[in-house]
């Protein structure tokens, strides 16, 4: 029997997530959370096999979750689950430490056999990020400027991105203003770019906003 923790903050995709494996016989649910904080607290009294991360919960980034839980729990199978594209975090989380990457949207059709591939032990990605990855390994396909900046980085593009300020990024993150500014610059020059603009018109044109 597979024991999956599902953490999610989003009531409704909850629930339907466990209609779908309430029909399993191999599967069970054994907790359930709904925010960083509890997923940590609750996790290793859970007895899980898989967790099931949603990356967007509300109290900290999926990926630093993620982090967080394969520092504690080095065995424990993670699947993220989430409504960004692959193109957006699937290599990012999977240099984490996930053990695979399913969209919201596939998930109806793709979660068991997800889950199956996961919990034998194997990477789940789609057809189409195995590709992208061969294609990367192979020197083929050339890699997107974001894809050569840190985690911290990628999420201050994000945010600028949107049009937050220096101000409410630093705020958000709980760190200096200086410290935002010194990303900035970082960002600004591992992509090859001078302005704010040029980063917005990045995120907006690679579709890499909220």
């Amino acid at each position: 029997m597979t024991r999956i923790f599902i953490a999610d903050d989003h009531v409704l995709i909850l629930e339907g997530l466990k209609k779908i494996l309430r029909e399993e016989s191999d599967m069970i649910v054994v907790g359930e959370a709904q925010n960083a904080v509890k997923t940590l607290e609750r996790i290793g009294k859970s007895e899980c096999d898989i967790l099931l991360l949603d990356l967007s919960l509300p109290d900290k980034s999926g990926l630093d979750v993620l982090k967080e839980i394969k520092k504690r729990f080095p065995r424990l199978r993670v699947l993220i689950l989430s409504m960004f594209p692959e193109e957006m975090f699937a290599v990012r989380a999977l240099r984490a430490g996930a053990d695979g990457y399913l969209t919201k949207d596939s998930a109806a059709h793709e979660l068991v056999i997800a889950l199956r591939k996961v919990a034998g032990g194997r990477k789940y990605v789609s057809e189409a990020l195995s590709q992208k990855l061969a294609d990367d390994v192979s020197g083929g396909g050339g890699r997107p400027l974001h894809e050569g900046l840190s985690d911290r980085e990628f999420q201050i593009l994000r945010m600028i991105g949107t049009g937050k300020t220096v101000t409410h990024i630093a705020t958000e993150l709980n760190v200096s203003v200086s410290t935002v500014n010194t990303h900035r610059t970082h960002i600004l020059e591992k992509m090859g770019m001078h302005t704010n603009a040029e980063l917005m018109h990045y995120v907006i044109e690679n579709r890499l906003g909220d």
